[in-house]
């Protein structure tokens, strides 16, 4: 008797643990979609002087982690802070034929975009101009920030405001630094500098603006655009 008993109380053990759906399925998760890597620009390549005006775009083709069919965008545009964008395409491709107007500086970018509408960050900035017929001199292109970051909070009193900037002719570069609380800023702190850095005290819990003008050797002047950042 007490072995009948025993085999029943195991039996129910077993079947408290293993329970009535033994029949049920494990859901296997869904993969996440990642994004593809960024294009590498080749052509037109960084402060190029172009001869011609109707340029072959190039850049590198992208990965897809899943193997997604891709896409790009090419952006051109007036300014490096891609604010005013002459041409913004689609292409199945690695290149792309664009048109442009003679004797402007453009920047360019690309990204890629897969067949779920993931994309990548866009690459690097490419700086070119294309060559105006009896020109003689190029003015310098519009400079690069480097930091402070754009739109940064700043925990420091003594900020060090850096950019770079080249020029097609590679012209020796002198820098006017305009700095301040007002957008633009139009009080000029430092002139003719030979080195891209300069540093400024702030206040703290403030927005402050601030924009470097480019000039060559031959007159040639850049004004570049306002960037800000603020102070903790």
């Amino acid at each position: 008797m007490k072995k009948v008993k025993f085999i029943l109380l195991f039996c129910t053990i077993i079947w408290s643990c293993g329970g009535g759906n033994g029949g049920d399925e494990i859901p296997i998760p869904t993969p996440v979609n990642k994004a593809p890597s960024i294009p590498l620009l080749i052509f037109p390549t960084d402060n190029l002087l172009c001869i011609d005006n109707v340029l072959n775009f190039n850049w590198s083709p992208s990965i897809d982690p899943e193997g997604d069919v891709l896409t790009y965008q090419i952006q051109v545009a007036d300014d490096n802070l891609f604010t005013q964008i002459v041409h913004s395409l689609n292409s199945s491709f690695t290149e792309q034929t664009i048109s442009l107007s003679k004797g402007r500086t453009y920047y360019w970018r690309v990204k890629s975009i897969d067949s779920k509408n993931l994309e990548s960050s866009f690459s690097s900035v490419f700086s070119f101009y294309t060559d105006r017929e009896g020109e003689l001199n190029h003015l310098p292109f519009s400079p690069f920030l480097v930091a402070p970051t754009l739109n940064s909070i700043q925990d420091t009193t003594i900020i060090s405001l850096e950019w770079t900037a080249n020029d097609v002719d590679n012209d020796p570069l002198l820098f006017d630094v305009f700095f301040g609380i007002n957008n633009p800023p139009n009080v000029k702190i430092a002139e003719n500098l030979i080195i891209n850095t300069f540093s400024v005290v702030t206040e703290s819990s403030k927005n402050y603006y601030w924009k470097v003008v480019v000039e060559d050797d031959k007159g040639g002047r850049t004004i570049g655009q306002t960037w800000n950042f603020k102070t903790d």
